[in-house]
């Protein structure tokens, strides 16, 4: 089946249908991974947006329910060079193709991907849509009929719509380094991947998931011993709301770590603002450097705005990451509330894990909270004895 992708500067690609036939509007962004695309096309980051992926070959490794980062496909459509219809690997499930139909995902593939990133890289990112209903040259008056609502379209109330609508608990899968008893850490779901759960839980971490929308009150009820702030979808500046509690729910102490839209509204809540990237960061081949000038750690990446750095009170904190490609700010440390975080996913899922250990350094955090600073008084906390404590790190990724 022929389909065809119509960007809002009048442009059309010709291809083929993959998932589901109709017709599907969104912002069409490219993501330059090699593999990851289960995780990427469950990213609840890409709500509302048309995907590109800039490798040819997407799908060779096949579709699985263990790889995925939320319970469905977030994104509006899907564009490919090509869709592998024979993957090849022990832990496929299903194809691309099945995949996409399951959750009723309108793509395209077979359009020269690499002339559509280039148009996206030059002009920024655009409204488009992909079609199977019609052929725009031999119907031009529906090419016209679309293409307001093409250009009208715009991502709104994101975290609100990818957000759970209950509390939910997650016990550790590990014990932490410190002993049995797991620390408590309330999540703040923004639009989170299930690996930032991962990640805590094999840290030793009970984690309880709230809703977006969760007020400081709500959460000092729960009297946890860290905040996460994950990432998530959308303009950070029209969450408003959320922007107030959470500034009310590091005012009280906790330690807490914000990734992504979760650093970006931290960024917010202590007074700097935010800006729309032309063309964004997606992909697992981002380069991050400290501001010590230590270390360049290459990083998963998917956010279209970034916080202006130079807006951030020099009293509230200060810019600890920057990205070495265009400077943009990566990363904050603050002064005024015990918080730091980073726009970049050391999560990854998919991409590199090198910034991983920054889960470490809010274990840490959480720790000194409750008095806990060194190897003696950490022993003394644990539950159980003789087990070999993990290594502290500072953010510059040195050990002490």
């Amino acid at each position: 089946m022929q389909a065809y992708l119509i960007l809002a500067n009048g442009r059309v690609f010709r291809g083929q249908s993959i998932g589901c036939p109709g017709t599907t509007i969104g912002e069409v962004v490219f993501a330059t991974g090699m593999v990851g695309f289960e995780e990427t096309l469950t990213d609840p980051s890409y709500y509302g947006q048309i995907i590109t992926q800039t490798y040819p070959l997407i799908g060779n490794y096949g579709m699985n329910h263990e790889d995925v980062e939320s319970t469905k496909i977030w994104a509006r459509g899907y564009i490919v060079r090509e869709a592998c219809k024979t993957p090849s690997n022990f832990r496929s499930e299903e194809t691309l193709d099945a995949f996409l139909k399951k959750y009723g995902i309108i793509g395209i593939e077979g359009i020269d991907t690499r002339s559509l990133t280039r148009t996206l890289r030059e002009s920024g990112v655009m409204n488009g849509a992909i079609t199977t209903e019609f052929d725009p040259e031999a119907e031009p008056g529906k090419v016209a009929e679309l293409m307001p609502q093409i250009q009208a379209y715009a991502v709104t109330d994101a975290v609100k719509t990818v957000t759970c609508r209950q509390a939910t608990t997650y016990e550790p899968t590990a014990q932490g380094a410190w002993g049995d008893t797991p620390l408590h850490v309330a999540l703040l779901d923004l639009g989170c991947k299930n690996n930032i759960v991962r990640c805590l839980q094999k840290r030793g971490c009970r984690v309880t998931v709230l809703p977006g929308t969760t007020t400081a009150a709500e959460l000092a009820a729960l009297n946890p011993d860290g905040l996460m702030l994950s990432n998530g979808p959308g303009d950070p500046a029209e969450n408003v709301e959320i922007i107030k509690n959470i500034g009310e729910m590091l005012d009280s102490g906790i330690p807490a770590f914000g990734i992504c839209l979760g650093h970006q509204l931290t960024a917010l809540a202590a007074g700097a603002k935010t800006c729309k990237l032309k063309y964004g960061h997606r992909g697992a081949n981002q380069p991050v450097s400290h501001i010590s000038g230590a270390r360049t750690f290459i990083t998963s990446q998917n956010h279209g705005y970034a916080v202006e750095g130079e807006t951030l009170p020099a009293d509230v904190g200060r810019v600890s990451y920057r990205n070495a490609n265009d400077g943009t700010c990566e990363g904050v440390d603050y002064f005024r509330w015990n918080c730091f975080t980073v726009q970049f996913h050391p999560e990854a899922n998919g991409g590199p894990k090198d910034t991983e250990f920054l889960f470490d350094e809010f274990v840490s955090r959480m720790l000194a909270a409750k008095g806990v600073t060194n190897h003696a008084q950490r022993s003394q906390y644990q539950k159980g004895a003789g087990h070999r404590l993990r290594p502290h790190y500072h953010r510059s990724g040195g050990r002490v």
